[in-house]
């Protein structure tokens, strides 16, 4: 019964994963990028630097070294990102945020929030709190 469960919890868990995506990607169309670019975009504006390192970003993401690459150049190409030397090491380059992505970002950045907040419009805050709790303990976990 606990195996059942557990695999009845993956699949929710995988069909809502993918049920916010659509709507944060519906959001976030407007900007003309997607989720994913969001997310790149969010690390590097959050990073002191606003440069890391295509490993870190990958990690950060959550792709592979050679999916980050795959996202990272049609990026660049729109002018979102930029690469960079890296001071410390000539061999390993780094992908920093361009004015372009900042201000793409800026402008995402609240379409994102109010598409996010329509998701659990309906939850009340003890309710976001639980779950938040409940969602950063199995990430912990799963680390």
């Amino acid at each position: 019964m606990t195996e059942e469960r557990d695999v009845g919890l993956v699949i929710s868990i995988i069909g809502l994963s993918g049920s916010i995506q659509k709507r944060l990607g519906s959001a976030l169309s407007v900007h003309g990028i997607g989720v994913t670019e969001y997310l790149v975009l969010n690390q590097l504006h959050t990073s002191p630097a606003k440069t890391l390192q295509r490993s870190e970003l990958a990690a950060k993401v959550g792709l592979t070294p050679s999916g980050i690459t795959r996202l990272i150049n049609p990026m660049e190409k729109m002018g979102l990102v930029e690469k960079e030397e890296n001071p410390r090491d000539a061999r390993v380059s780094l992908v920093a945020l361009s004015a372009a992505g900042r201000q793409v970002f800026e402008d995402a950045q609240v379409s994102f929030a109010q598409a996010a907040g329509a998701l659990f419009e309906r939850l009340g805050a003890p309710q976001l709190d639980a779950l938040s709790e409940l969602l950063q303990s199995v990430a912990r976990d799963i680390r």
